[in-house]
Order: C-alpha cells, then sequence, then structure tokens
C-alpha cells in the first residue's frame, strides 16, 4: 500500500496571495517546505498536490502560467533529491458548480484512482477550511498548517467546530515542515 501525502499548495508549500500567485516570479516557497517535501519522499512516502486555482477561469494567469509555477516547484524539490508525484488542480471558478473544487472531492478521487493508496492511511495538509473539509469528507487524516490562511481557520474550527463535522480534533502544526517532523519521528 502507497504512503501518501496530499498537500494543498497555496498557503502550505508557497506563500499566499489575496491577489492570487500569477506567475513563477510570485511563487515563493515558505522557508522549509521544499525541504519538507524532500525528507517526505526520501522516508518513501507519495507527495501529491491538491489545489483549487480559480485564477485560471478569472482570467489572472494561464495554463502556461500555471504550469511554469508547478515547474518551478518540481525543479526545486528535484534539486535535492525529492519528488512530487502529481498536481491536480481545480481551473473552475467558485460559481462553477464543478465537482473538483475544494471543499468537494474530485481532485482527492482522481488522486486515490491514480494512486493504491487507502484514505485512512493518507494524510491531506492545508491551510484552509474547504481543504480540511474535502480531506475529511473523502476519509483522509487531515491537519492545519498556521501559514497561509491556517490562523483564520483555526479560529473558524475553535469558534465553530461544526464546520468540520465527523472529525476529531485537528492536529495543528506551525508549518508544513514541522508537521513532517512530527509525522517521520513519530509514525503515523
Amino acid at each position: 500500500m502507497t504512503k501518501l501525502v496530499i498537500l494543498d499548495r497555496d498557503g502550505v508549500i508557497n506563500e499566499d496571495s489575496e491577489q492570487y500567485i500569477r506567475s513563477a516570479d510570485e511563487w515563493i516557497p515558505i522557508a522549509g517546505s521544499i525541504e519538507a517535501i524532500v525528507r517526505l519522499t526520501k522516508a518513501g512516502y507519495k507527495v501529491v498536490i491538491a489545489t483549487n486555482q480559480s485564477g485560471l477561469a478569472r482570467g489572472y494567469f494561464t495554463l502556461k502560467e500555471l504550469g511554469a509555477m508547478h515547474d518551478k516547484l518540481s525543479n526545486l524539490v528535484q534539486l535535492q533529491g525529492g519528488r512530487i508525484d502529481g498536481i491536480y488542480y481545480c481551473p473552475h471558478g467558485p460559481d462553477d458548480n464543478c465537482q473538483c473544487r475544494k471543499p468537494k472531492t474530485g481532485l482527492i478521487d482522481q488522486i486515490f484512482m491514480k494512486f493504491d493508496a487507502s484514505p485512512n492511511q493518507t494524510w491531506l495538509i492545508g491551510d484552509s477550511l474547504r481543504d480540511l473539509q474535502a480531506g475529511a469528507s473523502s476519509g483522509c487524516n487531515v491537519a492545519l498548517v498556521l501559514t497561509g490562511k491556517g490562523v483564520k481557520t483555526q479560529a473558524t474550527l475553535t469558534n465553530h467546530p461544526e464546520e468540520l463535522s465527523g472529525t476529531k480534533d485537528v492536529p495543528v502544526y506551525n508549518n508544513l515542515n514541522s508537521f513532517v517532523e512530527k509525522l517521520l519521528s513519530e509514525g503515523f
């Protein structure tokens, strides 16, 4: 069975922006995130990205520009001896009513169709409520990082725990690196 970690992109791996990340130049990794991905892959985990990219539907950037951002991510990871095993993205806007935009589970369903992994043995790491909702609805273990929108999401969960019904307490980490440290030191 594949050991799988699914990561949101903006706010988990790279700095986020209310104006959207629109180019490879604007795509800036959060300190320690690239190294964390490398550590996961060296420990035998498959690392897959699941990201909403409504900037495509909004016309803020093109598929070519999105590809350049993802190439930059993959290259930074590869330079340190790691790999990204897949990048799945939703190109739709919030009003498009697609099945792939988180909190819906379409992206995660696609990932599980490709990788031989069990949802209850998979982690999904996000900074937003919709990331956690998609992961929980798919049967994944979920964890919140406080980078990106994480602090705001933590406040929402504290004040409205019903927003993530059906899950146990969500573990919270300062960043992706601290999650990986805990996972690799203590196991699942």
